[in-house]
Parts: C-alpha cells; sequence; structure tokens
C-alpha cells in the first residue's frame, strides 16, 4: 500500500472513529406524594464515567484549569445552589451580604473551612479532585449548596421539566452516577448503575427520584454541634462601621 493510500485509510478511520458519538438523553420523574401546582423538579445531576477495562477512554483533567467561577453569598443564601465544576476548578466564595459569613464543608468531598470574613470580601477554594461537597454557613444555618466536582465532561444538569441531554458522547459502557437534592451530606454517594451507549442505545430512560419537601437540608455546625438560636444583636452577624 503506497504511503498515501495509507493516509487515506488512516482518515476514513478516523472519521468513522469520530462518527461513533452520540446525544444521550434522559427523563427524570419525581417519586412520593403527588406535585400540587407547579413544583420545580427537585436539583438532578448525571454523569458518565468510561467503565475500567473498555475501549473507551478516560477524559484527562484540564492541564489550565479554567478562571474560577463564582459561589456567591447573598440573602443569606448562595447563588447557585448546586454548581458543577472539572476537578482542578478553583470556585471563588464573595460575600455580598451587608454581614459576616463563615463557609465550610466536613463532608465527603473537598473539605475546608473559610473563617469568619466580612461584607465585600471573598475566598478561593481549589476544587483538585472528583467529588461531592455540601457546603455551609456556621452563622446562619438555613444557608447550603452543593459542589460537584467531575473528572468528565459528560453531564448534564435537568433542566425545569426533568430533561437531560449529554452531546457527543462515544459508543461504550460507561457508569451512569446519579445525584439529586434528596442526596444529602450522611448519604453523599450518588446511585450508579452500568449503562452501553451504542447506535440503538442513546436513551437513560426514566430517572426516579425522590420528592423533596423544600426545607433546608439538616446539618450541624462546623463543630458537630446544634446551631445556636439566632440573636441578630450580636456583632458578629454585622459588618463593623
Amino acid at each position: 500500500m503506497t504511503l498515501e493510500r495509507t493516509w487515506v485509510a488512516v482518515l476514513m478511520l478516523s472519521a468513522g472513529m469520530h462518527a461513533q458519538v452520540a446525544t444521550v438523553h434522559g427523563r427524570v420523574e419525581v417519586t412520593g406524594p403527588a406535585k400540587t401546582g407547579h413544583t420545580p423538579f427537585p436539583n438532578t445531576v448525571v454523569w458518565l464515567t468510561p467503565v475500567p477495562g473498555t475501549s473507551v477512554d478516560p477524559v484527562p483533567v484540564a492541564a489550565d484549569p479554567p478562571s474560577p467561577v463564582r459561589l456567591t453569598q447573598k440573602n443569606k443564601s448562595f447563588e447557585p445552589h448546586v454548581l458543577v465544576v472539572p476537578a482542578g476548578s478553583a470556585v471563588e466564595f464573595p460575600n455580598r451580604d451587608p454581614f459576616f459569613h463563615n463557609v465550610f464543608s466536613l463532608f465527603e468531598g473537598k473539605r475546608f473551612d473559610l473563617g469568619l470574613y466580612e461584607a465585600g470580601s471573598s475566598r478561593i477554594v481549589h476544587f483538585d479532585r472528583p467529588g461531592i461537597s455540601y457546603i455551609f454557613c456556621n452563622i446562619h444555618p438555613e444557608m447550603s449548596a452543593v459542589v460537584i466536582t467531575l473528572a468528565t465532561r459528560f453531564y448534564a444538569v435537568a433542566n425545569g421539566e426533568g430533561q437531560l441531554h449529554i452531546p457527543n458522547v462515544p459508543y461504550g459502557r460507561y457508569l451512569l452516577h446519579v445525584w439529586n437534592e434528596g442526596t444529602g451530606p450522611e448519604n453523599a454517594q450518588p446511585s450508579t448503575r452500568d449503562i452501553t451507549i451504542a447506535e440503538n442505545s442513546t436513551s437513560l430512560g426514566v430517572i426516579r427520584v425522590p420528592t423533596v419537601n423544600g426545607q433546608s437540608l439538616a446539618h450541624k455546625n462546623k463543630y458537630g454541634r446544634d446551631y445556636d438560636a439566632p440573636t441578630p444583636e450580636n456583632p458578629v452577624y454585622h459588618q463593623q462601621p
């Protein structure tokens, strides 16, 4: 075979390999008591990781992590409530409230304690490995957020109708991971199951998740104790003039 024909064969093979991808789709359904009115779906994130030993290569962590994304403290809440980032990302925690916060995470995932910091200041945390980090404020028990750190680009967050779409997934065997709002820090591991993506198999089917009651996630403070009753007069809650 001539060199020219060899390159043609390589290009044809390469084109064929690149064509073996699919847009994977699925649908989230809520189990439990019937919903009343237009209740939003619980936050649900799914992602795919290649099964070890398959022909699908794992996706490497980016050598140059993206610029910091923000998890803002405002109106005694975190915005956004759920954040998905690639492993190696830096996340900034700006305080946009007119009082102090103390952001911490002591569960599976990235463990950190940013200490007490004032309005207008900010802290940065590097989420350097895959995991699920449940994040709280040591002053305000109603505040909670979740950072899901992934080493794969094959993920999706369900939209308001419960629909999921993951584009450009190569054919192969994967572990499907499902995290939803009903999964708390005491049960941090997402559910998993084995799936195969192929020409006639691109659907994740129906993913059933439990309903949530809309209450804040129950948790202790960073010392493992119950939170003190609110004392608005305490200076720790207010920005010093």
